[in-house]
């Protein structure tokens, strides 16, 4: 959940770009365009459930938004869009993760790489070192113990030339497995482990294997200096895109009769916490299940557990079995397995002490309108 660009400039060009009609006022478009994956028009939401919905755009809108979408069924119950096309990309920071999660689990199901394969059989340079028992499961669950600061993650990883290369030099802090830290650069260690395990580069496997079998053609890639793809926050995409996607978790690793992931993987991703330390986190997922929760940036002791412990759910009225992919400021898919449904929300990051849009807002669009 990095920062994006400065708020200010993007919002001086919210009136000269895109689907904003007079006044300010948002306008839903009907056209058939970019719904490739998406089912017909319009499915409109009658009485209390259409009502609720609009609240919800409206909120979103109020939060600096740029997109909202509600699907059902894999069809569109409500679009709207503000100062930026449908179809034009944007930054959505941390949701990139979830990407990532999703091309581990094509590669295995290829056959190319387990999720207990250590992460030295792809990164030499950890062989020999605290490091070398280093699993591609503890990156995807976040308790890799590498090493974390507030310094090292959102400014000196973010500045790198390469930023795969400075992940993979940073030192081990904790066993593997013994703690849990929100940890971009740990996760960008997945950029070496994707290429070697796949032979191609992250970028072209991300592009060929999930992004043109679901039609996400609005979707790419970030590259750093040295032409790295940033694995941790560097994706750019749509709201219809971010709902292909999902569509793939919804249908079980299977979309339109073509199967991308195993069944195995969605429930392991998504069905259950990946770790003992975080009962609201999959495998780079985000999820609503019940237990000890911890945060981005919680304080911990010297050995790595929080400061101040803290148990619940992200969004306590809502169903345990929800699920999301988060980013930095707001950005928000969120996935209910139980009725199908998705809460898509894109816009301006944030600010630190700002109101932002979040899991608990989409949360409650969906239990408002749909359950």
């Amino acid at each position: 959940m990095v920062r994006g660009r400065a708020r200010g400039r993007a919002r001086d060009r919210r009136r000269a770009r895109g689907d904003v009609g007079e006044g300010g006022r948002h306008r839903r478009s009907h056209r058939t365009a970019d719904r490739r994956g998406l089912a017909g028009a319009y499915a409109v939401q009658p009485g209390a459930a259409g009502r609720a919905i609009e609240r919800g755009a409206s909120e979103a809108r109020r939060l600096d938004s740029t997109c909202f979408a509600v699907l059902r069924n894999g069809t569109l119950a409500h679009e709207s869009n503000w100062g930026t096309r449908r179809d034009v990309p944007r930054e959505v920071f941390s949701i990139t993760k979830s990407i990532t999660s999703t091309l581990v689990g094509i590669a295995v199901r290829d056959g190319d790489l387990r999720l207990d394969d250590r992460v030295s059989q792809y990164v030499p340079q950890w062989r020999g070192t605290p490091s070398a028992t280093v699993t591609v499961r503890h990156l995807l669950s976040n308790d890799s113990g590498r090493f974390w600061s507030l310094q090292s993650d959102y400014g000196d990883l973010l500045r790198a030339r390469s930023r795969t290369r400075y992940a993979v030099g940073l030192p081990q802090q904790y066993a593997p497995g013994s703690a849990w830290a929100y940890n971009n650069a740990a996760i960008q260690v997945l950029e070496p482990v994707l290429e070697k395990a796949t032979g191609m580069r992250v970028a072209r496997f991300a592009r060929t294997r999930l992004f043109e079998p679901l039609g996400m053609s609005h979707s790419t890639f970030i590259t750093d200096r040295a032409d790295d793809a940033a694995v941790f926050y560097g994706l750019q995409t749509t709201c219809l895109d971010l709902a292909r996607f999902g569509s793939l978790y919804l249908g079980r690793g299977k979309v339109r009769g073509t199967r991308l992931l195993d069944t195995s993987w969605v429930e392991r991703a998504v069905g259950r916490a990946s770790t003992t330390h975080n009962a609201a986190y999959g495998y780079l997922w985000w999820l609503n299940r019940p237990g000890q929760l911890r945060g981005a940036t919680d304080v911990v002791d010297a050995a790595g557990q929080p400061v101040a412990p803290a148990s619940g759910q992200l969004a306590s009225f809502a169903p345990a079995d929800l699920y999301a992919a988060l980013g930095f400021g707001g950005q928000v898919l969120l996935v209910d397995p139980s009725t199908k449904t998705m809460v898509i929300r894109l816009g301006l990051p944030a600010q630190p002490g700002e109101e932002a849009y979040g899991f608990v807002r989409a949360a409650t669009v969906l239990t408002e309108a749909l359950r």
